[in-house]
C-alpha cells in the first residue's frame, strides 16, 4: 500500500498507536530498525481480534533492516505480550500481495483463517492468519 495512502498517514501518525495500543520498536544505537502495533479486542486498534485473543498490525521495518530478522523479533514479542495478556491465540491480517510476510508468518507458525478475510474499503483485500498460542509456544 502507498505510504502517501491514508494507511501511509496511519502508519507514520506513531504517536496516536502509542496512546490507542502497545507500540513495539526494534532499535540499534540510535537508529529504528522496526515497529508493530499490537492490540487487544475492543482497543482502538484492534480489527480482527475477538475475546480471548491478540493481534497485531502495521508490522514495518526499515528497508536497510530487512532480512535481519527484525520482523520476526517484532512477530515474537508480540506472541510474548499475548501470552502474558492470557490471550488463548493471535490474529492478523494483511494484504494479499504482501508475500514476504505470508511466508514470515506461517514460518512462525500461524495459519490461514479465510472466513476471517475482510476488505476495509473497496479493492483493498486482507488475508486473515491466526496462531494458537500453545503452537507458538512450542515453536519459539
Amino acid at each position: 500500500m502507498p505510504l502517501d495512502s491514508g494507511y501511509g498517514a496511519q502508519l507514520r501518525d506513531a504517536s496516536s498507536r502509542f496512546v490507542g495500543a502497545e507500540l513495539l520498536v526494534a532499535a540499534e544505537a540510535d537508529r529504528l530498525l522496526g515497529t508493530v502495533t499490537f492490540a487487544v479486542p475492543g482497543s482502538p486498534y484492534a480489527e480482527l481480534s475477538r475475546p480471548g485473543e491478540a493481534e497485531f498490525r502495521m508490522l514495518a521495518v526499515d528497508p536497510v533492516a530487512r532480512r535481519r530478522g527484525v520482523a520476526r523479533e517484532l512477530v515474537r514479542a508480540c506472541l510474548g505480550r499475548a501470552s502474558v495478556r492470557g490471550a488463548r491465540a493471535v490474529v492478523l491480517s494483511t494484504a494479499t500481495d504482501m508475500r514476504p510476510a505470508h511466508r514470515l508468518y506461517t514460518s512462525l507458525g500461524f495459519h490461514r483463517s479465510p472466513e476471517r478475510d475482510w476488505s476495509p474499503v473497496p479493492g483493498v483485500d486482507l488475508l486473515a492468519f491466526e496462531l494458537p498460542l500453545s503452537s507458538a509456544l512450542r515453536t519459539g
